[in-house]
């Protein structure tokens, strides 16, 4: 018997004898127990002892006298409560049955009369508790038990009571959640105070969701991510799910499920009735046949539905504007009219259904085709963006030939993929084929070879690429018609494609031809030009003339070169803006303009440098707050609220950046902005596991060499990170300094050894960090800015001697000399890096803050 039930037995050995421990969550933990008076079998629910210390026992006492007095055949009784030596516990029966995550877990679908009566139950208990004024706060399946085909809710009073304890308190100092993300209503979400039973009522209907479709209505990579989607998304329709759902059924869990609280039933009682309607109107609702209609309003409830199929990545999206047939095939046939117009109302790209992949190899290989099509479908699903048709949705087709047509009409999809597996000798040969739903015509196809062994351990590998693969696509797909939307001019429309493609072949270029890029870029810009021209009322090539500007600005780092570039560039957002104030592309173009003239000191003032700052985190946050899947918007906000010194919300912006990065559009960069916010917050396991994850997904993109050098900075990193040794700092910038980009090949490699000589110094060896340190040093023909002389510094202030921090302020003296403008930035800096530097008078000295 362990501890906790000792103690509890020493405290309660007069009334109560512990069993044996039932299970444990996120509040408490559960015994069976023996009540030695009544002579009847309990269970005691024990607090965790962070909760018990955060709500106390008077709070405690008071929330489950107030649930105790409930009485109603679906609520869970409590029996007797208190405090024992400390640890709060309530006792409640022993239900001789499980509870509904348990059914779920083990079925992931009920019938679907038996999910409308455990909802009705359940319903009518928070009616009940409502009208009593207890609002549960925490309804899910753990919650709900099961015994003789019956609901019985449990554990009324405690969220409440937990919730009142710890208002204006940080939930991670207890290290406990609140509510259950997956369940949680957009109101408990964003933390009002005053939930009243409507908050239940969500939370039910989501607890329905999940009974009817296999899956709860939102789901995610963390807490945060799901949060997130019940505040701002609508979940995918049942019927995409499980077709047999009738109208009616749907209807209701959908009015349950509206995002503002005036919107849903007045009461859990409403839904109740609503519910009941719908068992009273046939024998059974597992047949979608037998339900008949039941009012007139059948085509708005029709328009309703398929709304609802369409709309699950929330507004942003649910204004798409489909393309003219012309346009269309211009962009995906590069001009023709051999194939048939697609539909009026285009298919969405972001809507994706996976069909299982065709085993070829006569059953040898049927377990990887299932598990590669279920794996991606896992994966793909976790991109909120998307739409992704579930594993159940798709099973149905599983090893039948249907067409591709009527794939995409069933589910709404504009984009089908389908694979194939066959052995090739030795190997294993995995196709992937992904279609366009509105036309029916293929998109691209991958093939992926692997050696006939252990294929199980290289499943998840096959299916990153694959996903990889296919979100790149999809992106495209979006892009395209995000593009073109807006005009019926294929000619001005061609144009546009052209420049966005010779735009990204010069963002490539600029890694290593310079004159390249730049031909490249001024070509972008004309043809943009005569697209404008063949229709000056199409925002869209305007609003573009000043995306070729940022990423122009971005493949140098000349304020010289840079400064016209941008001016145009801005211009090009204002004209932009004058024909739609709206326009969102002109906004976060202007936002990353005003940014990249800070960040290249085209202004130098510094108070106009950081209205320049302020004027680009108010556009960018417009962009974001209309649109928050602009990944290259919250990366740029990461950067502005890290110049501002505004770290935890650099942070946020960069983790936000990266998990909205649907279509991969950026994810190099963000992933390298988590790992730089990270570092900066001394948050050393974050930024090491992002590090990782960037050198294994970019194996030769040269910024995750160049954190693992930067890892080695600190003594708070862990020691598993990386090796601590010098020569393995040796071996990372041999691997560093072949993939930098030639214009900054001799800067960054002068750092990287400065890296390598904070490794030596972690290493005492001292004397060789020193020595290191000076041969790096450059001059302006290297380093205009003097940038090198603070990393100097920083690695300075880790020889904790003398005369290592003498020569860092030496270091930091140059440095601010050379640029006056940064003086305000380093006297108020809080970078741990120069912490050991902030209580030298010297330091306020030179900052001038004090010591003159």
């Amino acid at each position: 018997m362990s501890e906790i039930p000792r103690q509890l037995q020493e405290a309660l050995r007069d009334r109560y004898e512990i069993l044996r421990e039932l299970g444990r969550g996120g509040m408490a933990i559960v015994y069976a127990a023996r009540d030695l008076k009544l002579d009847r079998e309990v269970a005691i629910k024990v607090l965790l002892p962070d909760l018990a210390a955060v709500m106390g026992s008077e709070r405690f006492s008071r929330e489950i006298h107030i649930a105790g007095k409930l009485s109603n055949p679906h609520i869970l009784p409590i029996y007797d409560s208190g405090n024992a030596n400390g640890q709060l516990y309530f006792v409640m029966p022993l239900v001789q049955g499980e509870n509904l995550r348990a059914r779920l877990d083990r079925e992931k679908q009920l019938p679907i009369d038996e999910a409308l009566r455990l909802t009705i139950e359940v319903a009518q208990a928070l009616d009940y508790a409502h009208k009593q004024g207890v609002v549960h706060r925490d309804i899910k399946p753990e919650n709900i038990l099961l015994e003789g085909g019956h609901a019985i809710v449990a554990d009324f009073g405690i969220a409440r009571a937990a919730s009142s304890a710890t208002e204006g308190t940080a939930l991670t100092q207890t290290g406990m959640t609140l509510g259950t993300a997956s369940y949680m209503s957009p109101e408990q979400v964003a933390a009002e105070k005053d939930l009243d039973g409507r908050s239940d009522l969500y939370s039910l209907a989501c607890v329905t969701y999940e009974m009817l479709a296999g899956q709860a209505p939102f789901t995610g990579p963390n807490a945060a991510a799901i949060m997130a989607r019940q505040a701002l998304e609508m979940p995918p329709s049942l019927q995409v799910v499980r077709n047999t759902i009738p109208d009616e059924v749907e209807d209701a869990v959908f009015q349950a499920l509206a995002k503002s609280k005036v919107d849903r039933y007045e009461s859990a009682g409403d839904f109740a009735d609503a519910l009941q309607d719908c068992l009273a109107l046939a024998p059974t609702v597992s047949r979608r046949a037998s339900m008949p209609r039941v009012t007139a309003s059948t085509a708005a409830r029709r328009r309703l539905k398929q709304r609802r199929k369409m709309q699950y990545v929330g507004a942003a999206a649910a204004g798409v504007v489909a393309l003219a047939a012309g346009g269309w095939f211009l962009v995906a046939r590069g001009g023709g009219s051999a194939a048939a117009a697609p539909p009026a109302r285009a298919l969405d790209a972001k809507a994706v259904a996976i069909l299982y992949f065709d085993d070829q190899s006569g059953g040898k290989l049927g377990f990887l085709a299932d598990g590669l099509t279920e794996a991606l479908i896992d994966q793909l699903d976790q991109v909120r963006q998307l739409r992704v048709i579930s594993r159940s949705g798709v099973a149905q087709y599983r090893g039948r030939s249907v067409g591709v047509d009527s794939i995409a009409k069933v589910f709404e999809v504009g984009t089908i993929v389908k694979g194939t597996v066959r052995e090739a000798g030795e190997h294993v040969a995995i196709g992937v084929q992904v279609i366009d739903g509105n036309t029916q015509q293929d998109l691209d196809t991958k093939t992926i070879t692997l050696p006939m062994t252990d294929l199980v351990a290289l499943q998840n590998a096959v299916a990153d690429s694959v996903a990889t693969f296919l979100r790149g696509h999809v992106g495209e797909a979006v892009a395209v018609r995000a593009l073109t939307a807006g005009t019926g001019n294929s000619a001005a429309m061609t144009l546009v494609m052209r420049a966005e493609r010779v735009r990204k072949d010069a963002e490539e270029a600029a890694r290593d031809d310079s004159s390249a890029a730049a031909r490249g870029f001024a070509e972008a810009d004309s043809l943009l030009a005569e697209a404008e021209k063949l229709d000056p009322r199409w925002v869209t090539p305007v609003a573009m003339r000043s995306t070729v500007a940022v990423s122009q600005s971005l493949a140098t780092n000349s304020a010289l070169a840079a400064a016209p570039v941008i001016e145009r560039g801005l211009a090009h957002a204002e004209r932009a803006l004058v024909l739609d104030a709206q326009n969102l592309d002109a906004l976060d173009m202007r936002g990353r303009l005003k940014f990249r003239k800070v960040v290249l000191e085209i202004e130098s003032n510094p108070t106009e440098a950081n209205r320049l700052l302020e004027s680009a985190k108010t556009d960018l946050l417009r962009v974001t707050d209309v649109d928050r899947t602009r990944a290259l918007a919250w990366a740029t906000l990461s950067a502005i609220h890290n110049r501002l010194e505004d770290f935890n919300q650099a942070s946020l912006a960069a983790q936000r950046a990266l998990e909205q990065d649907a279509f991969l559009v950026g994810a190099a960069q963000l992933t390298y902005r988590v790992f730089a916010t990270s570092y900066d917050l001394e948050n050393f396991a974050q930024a090491a596991e992002y590090c990782a994850k960037g050198r294994k997904s970019y194996p030769t993109d040269p910024q995750f060499v160049r954190c693992r050098l930067f890892l080695r900075t600190s003594a708070a990193v862990p020691a598993s990170a990386v090796p601590l040794h010098p020569d393995s700092a040796w071996r990372d910038y041999a691997d560093l300094v072949p993939l930098l980009p030639e214009r900054v090949r001799d800067f960054r490699s002068r750092e990287a050894r400065m890296l390598v000589a904070a490794a030596l110094v972690r290493a005492n060896r001292a004397d060789s960090a020193r020595r290191l340190l000076e041969a790096s040093r450059a001059g302006p023909d290297v380093d205009p800015r003097g940038t090198l002389l603070t990393t100097e510094a920083f690695v300075r202030t880790m020889f904790k001697t003398a005369g290592d921090t003498d020569e860092a302020f030496s270091l930091l003296a140059r440095y601010v000399a050379a640029n006056p403008n940064h003086r305000d930035g380093f006297a108020t800096a809080q970078y741990w890096w120069w912490k050991p530097l902030f209580e030298d008078a010297r330091w306020r000295q030179l900052m001038g803050s004090g010591g003159s």
